[in-house]
């Protein structure tokens, strides 16, 4: 109405300035001047009718997409500054529809994600709930400090498993303070394999470091360590006694590569794609991707949705010896290797030597196109 209402007025004022106009022109160019007049008003009278039209439909598609219709239609574009403004609000439906999309693609991954972490939390909890009324009827005292050594294990688990989600959580959060400096890639490496020394001797794993001592890269040193240390230290966990971990670093003209490979059975080909997603634990049990803990310890094997009061029966008759198991891992410390390299520009990528192993490739770009 507010429209129709300023059109009404402005013929009211064009129709008085005709008047105005024929009332001061000589007698015989009267009729031309009312004539022009009319003509003008004409004209003007089916513009503006036409762009009310246009507003209208324009207006109603808007309430139309207020009210989730999510109408977006291009089939209209013509020149003028209505067209143009419809152009522009059908970018802007665009636009707000992918923002909406992938606002509620993040919602069901975040709640995936906490139901994840909830899970992995509460195993190694439950496992201590249980393992406490085993420790206290316990009289025998080799026994009992075997059972506390195994529980100091899992409060281990509980610890790096938090840690680990925290760091994951600050890196997606845009919160993780990296610093971009030169940075000796040998350093990082040693740096990296040096607390791993003790478990791979315990394991009989030979470490083998070929090292450019030259080689650079413009990154963070302690994220950098921690996410090779990670990788490092997966690898070491899918190789056989008697078998060898290699850490290589290289440099040239476009990249510093720091790459670790190893005489592991390698990595399933159907857990490859997967082997760098937050939680993934491997379609196989024996899969290579399904260990990547940070952590030492046991768990109780326990239905942590259904079968607790089973356990602890197992418990009470002293028989939870038998569910005690070595960890599978977390399947997340991969995830925060990629992280980390990722927001230092870097790349982390993953595949199977053609000679057998693992091969894990950490790439830091000299320039970026």
């Amino acid at each position: 109405m507010g429209s129709l209402s300023t059109l009404l007025r402005q013929c009211a004022a064009m129709v008085a300035l005709t008047v105005v106009l024929a009332w001061a022109a000589p007698y015989e160019a009267k009729l031309w001047v009312v004539g022009t007049g009319a003509v003008l008003l004409a004209a003007f009278l089916a513009v503006s009718l036409y762009r009310h039209h246009q507003i209208r439909r324009l207006a109603e598609e808007i309430d139309e997409v207020l009210h989730d219709g999510r109408r977006v239609d291009f089939s209209n574009c013509r020149e003028g500054d209505v067209a143009v403004l419809t152009n522009e609000l059908g970018k802007m439906v665009a636009r707000l529809a992918r923002t909406g999309d992938t606002l509620a693609q993040e919602r069901n991954a975040l709640a995936d994600a906490l139901a994840d972490v909830s899970h992995q939390i509460r195993t190694p909890l439950t496992a201590i709930g249980l393992m406490l009324p085993l420790i206290e009827r316990t009289d025998d005292g080799r026994e009992r400090r075997r059972l506390v050594r195994e529980l100091e294990g899992m409060l281990d688990q509980v610890s790096w498993l938090v840690t680990t989600l925290l760091k994951i959580a600050k890196v997606d959060a845009g919160a993780m303070h990296v610093e971009r400096r030169d940075v000796r890639a040998g350093e990082v490496a040693r740096r990296a394999v040096g607390p791993l020394a003790t478990a791979m001797d315990l394991r009989d794993v030979n470490l083998v470091m070929d090292v450019d001592e030259a080689a650079t890269f413009a990154g963070d040193a302690p994220w950098s360590a921690e996410a090779l240390e990670n990788i490092v230290k997966n690898c070491m966990e899918h190789t056989p006694a008697g078998g060898t971990v290699t850490v290589t670093v290289r440099e040239d003209a476009l990249a510093t590569t720091l790459m670790v490979s190893d005489t592991g059975p390698g990595i399933a080909a159907e857990d490859l794609p997967h082997i760098f997603e937050r939680f993934y634990r491997g379609r196989d049990e024996g899969a290579r991707g399904v260990e990547d803990s940070g952590a030492q310890g046991v768990l109780v094997a326990v239905d942590i949705d259904g079968a607790q009061s089973e356990e602890l029966a197992a418990v009470a008759d002293g028989a939870a010896e038998t569910a005690v198991r070595q960890p599978a891992g977390f399947g997340i410390g991969l995830s925060l290797a990629q992280a980390l390299i990722s927001a230092q520009g870097g790349t982390l990528r993953a595949a199977n030597n053609p000679e057998g192993g693992a091969r894990f490739e950490i790439a830091f770009p000299k320039l970026v196109v």
